[in-house]
C-alpha cells in the first residue's frame, strides 16, 4: 500500500521545497505532477525554474483532473510521486466549472464541490492502490482574512475542504513555516 504525505503552508513557507527534499530521500524515478496552468510570462518563468531544479531522473505530468486516466499510465518505474499543488488544482477545476461567478447559485457551488472532490478522491485511491509514496503540495487558506469576494470566498471554502479529506487520509503531514517543516501528524 502506499504512503499518502501531505505537506502544506502559507504561500512562500517553503512546501514545495521540503516536497521535493522528502522525495529525493526516496532515491529513484519521480513523477512530478504539476497542476498550474502557465497563462502569463510571470507564470511560465516560475514554472521553467521549478523544472531547471528538478533531478534529470524526475517526469513531469501537467494535469489537474482525469487522474485515472492521466496519472496510472505513467506510475510503472516510479519511486514516488509528487502533486503541486491542490490549491492550483481547485482552483483550475473551479474555474472551468463555475462560469459567471456573480450568478451562480448555492446548488451550483454544491455541485462544484462535489467534483472537485471526486477528483481528488480518485487521486487519493490511486496513491492508495500503489506500492510508492505519494507526496502532496497544498496551500493552507484558513488562517487569512475571508476574502472580500465571491471568487475568493468559494475558493478558500473549497479548498479548505479538500485539505481536510487529504489530511484525513494521509499517514504524516508537515506544516510549513519560515522555511521549517513540522510533523503535525
Amino acid at each position: 500500500m502506499g504512503k499518502l504525505i501531505l505537506v502544506t503552508g502559507g504561500a512562500r513557507s517553503g512546501k514545495s521545497s521540503y516536497a521535493e527534499r522528502l522525495a529525493k530521500e526516496i532515491r529513484g524515478d519521480i513523477l512530478y505532477v504539476a497542476t498550474s496552468i502557465p497563462f502569463d510570462d510571470e507564470m511560465k518563468f516560475k514554472v521553467k525554474k521549478h523544472i531547471e531544479q528538478r533531478p534529470s531522473n524526475w517526469d513531469t505530468l501537467e494535469a489537474y483532473k482525469d487522474f485515472h486516466s492521466k496519472l496510472i499510465p505513467m506510475l510503472p518505474g516510479k519511486s514516488g510521486v509528487i502533486l503541486d499543488c491542490i490549491t492550483n488544482l481547485v482552483s483550475n477545476l473551479l474555474l472551468e466549472k463555475c462560469g459567471d461567478i456573480e450568478k451562480i447559485k448555492a446548488s451550483q457551488i454544491v455541485e462544484i464541490e462535489e467534483y472537485i472532490k471526486g477528483e481528488i478522491k480518485e487521486f487519493i485511491n490511486i496513491s492508495k492502490n500503489t506500492s510508492i509514496p505519494f507526496i502532496v503540495v497544498t496551500n493552507e487558506v484558513g488562517m487569512a482574512l475571508v476574502p472580500e469576494y465571491k471568487l475568493g470566498r468559494i475558493f478558500r471554502e473549497l479548498a479548505g475542504s479538500v485539505n481536510q479529506i487529504i489530511a484525513k487520509e494521509a499517514e504524516k503531514v508537515y506544516f510549513c513555516i519560515s522555511g521549517i517543516p513540522v510533523r503535525i501528524k
